[in-house]
């Protein structure tokens, strides 16, 4: 029997049983699903691609991938942690295939790990949206999408999945299939790394702040030059 189609249901649907659905061939829970973690998977693919089209192409397929096995889901894992593992993968062979090497993104590679578990610093809340300072907000996002892009591949997907998709130590571990000390350890780093690149920005522009060159300093100088004649023909 035919479930309910998620247009005439709830759309609090828990994961499990939008899966459900899906294996039963419901195409309306398919499209639920996506726009549910459509963010989330474009971000992680562009964290390892840094290509806008490809990384939604390697969504695309990873979605492609996910319907076709989403019969064999048993959810022993979550299925935000399913799709994001193979949203990874593809983006991956992706990197691999256009890069002709294999070392080039390597999440899962080893590295030393410090003695002790680093602390982790809370992330700040983004500004609400104002019209005004729209131009602003847009060049400030492009700079630090930018900044992030730079970072080392293993930590930019680990910064990706933490920072801007807000998941747990424990949930990026589970992602990417990583030790949950490489998590904190890479995400410590990443920000630390974001932190240097945003402070020689900063440093560069600093001799720019309040600019007094070009047309303000003309219209002052022609104004003052204007008030000067002025006072002279009023003492003649």
């Amino acid at each position: 029997m035919q479930p309910v189609s998620v247009r005439t249901a709830s759309k609090d649907l828990s994961d499990t049983e939008i899966a459900r659905r899906i294996a039963l061939g419901d195409r309306d829970a398919f499209e639920l699903l996506m726009r549910r973690y459509n963010q989330t998977l474009y971000r992680t693919a562009r964290s390892i691609l840094k290509d806008d089209a490809e990384a939604e192409d390697a969504v695309q397929e990873a979605y492609m991938l996910a319907y076709r096995a989403m019969g064999a889901f048993r959810g022993d894992a979550k299925l935000s942690t399913w799709l994001v593992r193979i949203v990874v993968n593809e983006a991956i062979a992706r990197a691999r295939k256009r890069s002709r090497r294999a070392e080039i993104i390597q999440l899962s590679s080893g590295e030393r790990e410090p003695d002790a578990d680093v602390s982790e610093e809370s992330m700040n809340e983004a500004t609400p949206e104002q019209p005004e300072h729209a131009a602003v907000r847009a060049e400030t996002r492009r700079l630090l999408e930018g900044k992030i892009d730079a970072l080392p591949d293993a930590f930019r997907t680990v910064f990706v999945l933490r920072a801007l998709e807000e998941l747990t130590v424990e949930e990026t571990a589970a992602t990417l299939g990583i030790p949950a000390a490489t998590v904190r350890t890479r995400f410590f780093r990443a920000k630390g790394l974001l932190r240097e690149a945003l402070a020689r920005e900063i440093d560069l522009v600093f001799g720019d702040a309040f600019a007094f060159a070009g047309g303000r300093c003309d219209r002052i100088v022609a104004g003052v030059l204007a008030r000067l004649k002025d006072l002279q023909a009023g003492n003649s």
